[in-house]
């Protein structure tokens, strides 16, 4: 074993470097962080979106309107949609279920039946809500509308 074969014990040394050791160590005086301003005091903390003063950008934009958190999303479905389907698969009774393997809802959807076009043929729907001039186009052709 000689001199130059020594080596610091496995985990005693830290691969950091040390800041603010004084000017022999190369990194004293300001310590990195630059001359003056808010970043090279101690302390310092930023608030999200801040941007030096400048008018940040989320109130920047302009915001209108009212969201309403309570409002229900439904799934529009005419009634020309539903007799194509009764016509391609010659389905009677449909069902938000018939309407999800079909590809017209998804998973999750709400569906709405509305009264956009003919229907020719006598139908069974289950659907979450009806517009009123689809119900009684529906119920004039001797089909059944019930809402889940």
């Amino acid at each position: 074993m000689n001199l130059q074969n020594l080596t610091p014990a496995d985990g005693s040394t830290k691969n950091r470097k040390r800041i603010a050791r004084g000017q022999g160590s190369g990194r004293g005086g300001t310590s990195t962080r630059g001359h003056k301003g808010a970043k090279s005091r101690s302390g310092y903390k930023t608030k999200i979106g801040f941007e030096g003063g400048q008018m940040p950008l989320q109130r920047r934009v302009p915001k209108f309107g009212f969201k309403n958190i309570n409002r229900v999303e439904y799934k529009a479905i005419n009634l020309d949609i539903i007799q194509s389907l009764v016509e391609r698969k010659n389905i009677t009774d449909i069902t938000p279920e018939v309407l999800r393997d079909n590809g017209l809802v998804s998973r999750n959807e709400l569906v709405k039946i509305l009264g956009r076009g003919e229907l020719t043929s006598k139908v069974n729907i289950t659907a979450h809500k009806f517009s009123t001039s689809a119900k009684t186009v529906i119920e004039q052709k001797g089909g059944n509308c019930s809402e889940i």
